[in-house]
């Protein structure tokens, strides 16, 4: 049926019909008690089919009356902050901005509402799909493969991913009208950004967005930045301490198998969508162990805001690097170092040193402070011990010069302490006792393990000299005994290099301690150990190899891998180990030797409390963070 050439069946009205009187008369009403025009517009509000011409005229009435909708409509606030405005035409977008600040500067009393809205649209709406009459959602995490499955299918549809930059690009102008009209807004929106961060649990995809969203608004609320960085590794440390490295890498190698094993068994499979999966390049960095797998798309997020954040126009940027590194080394310490077995979330702080050499020695000697501090726990002047050694051993952006400052500060702090206790009563091997003592040790001889060729290089004799000059004979003879507790990786390789330039004997020590068992201690995970410890000091090198994928092209380039001397005689159970890895596999020679452990030594905070701080300008320049697709 056509009216005047327009399809009638198949085309909307040409005007939309309304019911009940405009928005002052039915609060008019609703004061008298009269209370049908009023729930009569709220249910109209509510309709999921309403047209952008009802949105726009609903919202004109609302802010020409905005000074009367006070508390005592907060219901019809509710349902009109709920309106469908993400994606709308322009118009619809403009008219719904335009009534948020109206209302949250005429009445603050809906600062929270508003703020809630803006933030429950930082991650994609639930999509559904029936497959085999199962309903699977894009925000669970059950099935991966029925997660692939699903966000194929998306992908079909009408560009729905396409869409979501521009839904976020709108919840972010609303978020900078707002605290343009109300600076008190930090106060109010980093309680709501915790609240509504997804379960760890959820998909890549949806903690990818949220996250995202968040840096997003630390770039224009710089106030809020720090209390950000804290929210989101907060969330990524439980993911990382819940993935060791060890599962992780056991997961992806028998994928490996498992898909050669596939690949041998169909090698003669002519099914044409069998061999179109085998053959998509899609999927060759996506990690087969779901922990990990949200854990590297999180890394990828945050290494690009540090990046972006850090440079402009290419070039790095001193004043923008140093407060970003200033608000991670505040995270660093209330987060990342109590937290014993991470594995990857540090490695943010890792990156952002290498951007330049003030950056990385401002770290060593953070790091050199909290380990002579008296008024810190033993614990962490341990764990900054372990941070210490392993940045130095791992980081090859660090010259030799560098390399060397610092063992001239922990060497001779090693020598002090030995006097110290030499003519004391606790002259003796007790890890509770000398537990830094100890950490400080270990953290020596791994630096010397990775950067003793540094050392030497050029010249032989200089490079000898200087080691010489470093007593290491005394260190290892005291009564303090450092190689019983040091891991036994790292005391045997050592022990190699320092016979090999005949600095140090080791070996006849180290027989000795083998002969006596050591006595039951304790460990982080729990209980009491009924066999021979093999890591006393329950210590773990923070930047061990790198084994997220995607992440790691922009780790690799920095890091410095596991390098065996040819030429150096190793204990025989070091170099059994050291053979069994496979050439992919023979980064670390401490693989296998130090024990995973499942959880979080310390504590991790459980509440952040926001800073009440203005927020800035709502023109700040923008980053091409901003830009990233998702």
């Amino acid at each position: 049926m056509e009216i005047e050439g327009r399809d009638f069946i198949n085309t909307s009205p040409l005007k939309t019909v309304r019911f009940g009187g405009n928005v002052v008369a039915t609060l008019a009403k609703f004061k008298q008690g009269d209370t049908s025009d009023y729930e009569l517009l709220k249910h109209q509000l509510a309709d999921p089919d309403i047209k952008d011409a009802q949105i726009i005229n609903w919202l004109q009435e609302f802010r020409n009356c905005v000074t009367q909708l006070s508390k005592d409509h907060e219901q019809l606030i509710y349902v009109a902050l709920r309106l469908p405005w993400l994606g709308r035409s322009p118009a619809v977008v403009e008219e719904y901005l335009a009534f948020l600040s109206n209302l949250v500067s005429a009445q603050t009393v809906y600062l929270r509402a508003c703020l809630k809205m803006v933030v429950s649209n930082f991650t994609p709406k639930r999509v559904k799909i029936c497959e085999g009459g199962v309903d699977i959602s894009d925000s669970d995490d059950d099935d991966e493969r029925k997660l692939s499955t699903l966000l194929k299918s998306l992908k079909s549809e009408d560009d729905k991913r396409g869409d979501l930059p521009r839904n976020f690009d709108q919840c972010h102008q609303a978020l900078q009208l707002i605290s343009r009209y109300v600076p008190s807004t930090s106060r109010f929106l980093m309680p709501i950004l915790i609240e509504n961060f997804p379960f760890v649990q959820k998909s890549s995809r949806t903690l990818e967005c949220y996250v995202h969203n968040l840096l997003r608004v630390a770039v224009y609320i710089p106030s809020l930045r720090r209390d950000v960085l804290e929210l989101i590794i907060s969330r990524m440390l439980k993911l990382d301490v819940s993935a060791p490295r060890g599962e992780i890498e056991e997961v992806e190698e028998n994928a490996v198998q498992q898909e050669m094993k596939g690949e041998e068994e169909g090698l003669f499979d002519m099914d044409e969508d069998v061999c179109s999966v085998k053959s998509s390049p899609e999927g060759t960095n996506v990690m087969v162990h779901p922990v990990a797998e949200r854990l590297d798309t999180l890394m990828v997020v945050l290494l690009a805001f540090i990046k972006d954040m850090c440079h402009v126009n290419g070039c790095l940027d001193v004043e923008r690097t140093k407060d970003l590194y200033k608000d991670l080394v505040c995270v660093f310490d209330k987060l990342i170092l109590p937290t014993h077995a991470s594995c990857h979330v540090q490695y943010a702080l890792f990156y952002l040193c290498s951007f330049r050499l003030a950056l990385a020695e401002a770290f060593l000697e953070h790091l050199w402070k909290l380990l002579q501090s008296l008024s810190h726990p033993a614990v962490l002047r341990q764990s900054a011990a372990g941070y210490m050694g392993s940045f130095l051993a791992r980081a090859n952006f660090l010259p030799v010069a560098t390399v060397r400052a610092c063992l001239d500060l922990l060497v001779p702090w090693l020598h002090l302490y030995i006097d110290s206790q030499d003519s004391g009563s606790r002259a003796y091997c007790d890890i509770t006792l000398h537990g830094p003592f100890y950490n400080a040790c270990q953290a020596v001889f791994y630096t010397l393990l990775f950067r003793h060729r540094n050392i030497l290089e050029g010249d032989m004799k200089k490079g000898l000299a200087y080691l010489q000059g470093l007593n290491l004979e005394r260190i290892v003879m005291c009564q303090l005994n450092p190689l019983k507790v040091c891991l036994p990786a790292v005391t045997n390789m050592f022990a190699a290099i320092t016979r090999k330039y005949q600095l140090v004997f080791c070996y006849t020590i180290i027989e000795r301690n083998n002969r006596h068992v050591l006595p039951v201690v304790r460990s982080s995970v729990g209980g009491d150990c009924v066999s021979t410890n093999t890591n006393p000091l329950d210590s773990f090198f923070p930047f061990d190899p790198y084994v997220l994928k995607r992440s790691s092209k922009l780790i690799e380039p920095l890091y410095q891998v596991w390098e065996e001397p040819a030429d150096t005689e190793v204990d025989t159970v070091t170099t059994k180990r050291v053979r069994q890895c496979s050439d992919a596999d023979e980064d670390d020679f401490l693989r296998g030797e130090t024990p995973e452990t499942k959880g979080v030594m310390g504590m991790t905070p459980g509440s952040y409390e926001s800073h009440l701080h203005s927020p800035s300008s709502v023109g700040s320049p923008p980053i091409a963070f901003l830009q990233r697709p998702f």
